[in-house]
């Protein structure tokens, strides 16, 4: 006791810097084990995103459309474009028009659609598509053709269609008479649903 009484503010003092010590650990401690969980839970939340664009590769890819562009413009073929996008950029990819090309058959301020065909006329071939509306211009600009009028060459502009599909339509309609729908295209032998949905929107009947 007389030890303590002699020493008591020195080791008033060495208890003092003991707590203090151990309090510092022991924070620290605590900070290194909270770090650790952080690092744990962001590291968990990087993998199932990583998996996510992983599992769904296509949500990148979403804002792209491929279009089909034929007649006359300087290169016709297919290109593949940006959601938003409109006629006159797809054309201005194909080259430009021809400089017989009849621009105001189409409205180049048109929204582009994923798997549309834009057609350009010629000057004069607007009197052929009258006599057999074949081919019609909607307001949203697509490019729809008749399939009870249209020739061989003009139904193989609509996508997914060929020469021997397009000659298979030609006989059923011969062989059975007009289309009274867009959905009775059906009924022709080689023509399964991807392939109507893939050219419903550019086709009519009447």
């Amino acid at each position: 006791m007389e030890f303590i009484k002699q020493h008591k503010y020195p080791l008033i003092i060495i208890t003092i810097v003991l707590s203090f010590l151990a309090f510092f650990y022991y924070s620290n401690s605590m900070k290194e084990e909270i770090d650790h969980e952080l690092d744990k839970v962001l590291l968990q939340n990087n993998e199932e995103n990583i998996e996510e664009d992983i599992e769904n590769p296509a949500i990148e890819m979403s804002s792209e459309i491929v279009i089909d562009v034929k007649g006359a413009v300087i290169k016709p073929g297919v290109y593949v474009m940006e959601s938003g996008d409109r006629i006159h950029h797809v054309i201005e990819k194909a080259g430009g028009l021809t400089a017989d090309a009849n621009q105001l058959s189409i409205n180049l301020a048109a929204l582009l659609e994923d798997g549309m065909v834009v057609y350009v006329p010629k000057q004069g071939e607007e009197e052929n598509i009258a006599a057999s509306s074949p081919i019609i211009t909607s307001s949203s600009g697509s490019t729809k053709i008749n399939v009870n009028k249209a020739t061989s060459e003009e139904l193989q502009t609509l996508s997914g269609i060929g020469p021997s599909k397009a000659e298979a339509i030609i006989s059923y309609r011969n062989e059975s008479g007009p289309f009274k729908t867009e959905e009775d295209l059906l009924k022709v032998s080689g023509i399964g649903q991807k392939t109507f949905e893939k050219l419903k929107e550019n086709i009519t009947v009447k």
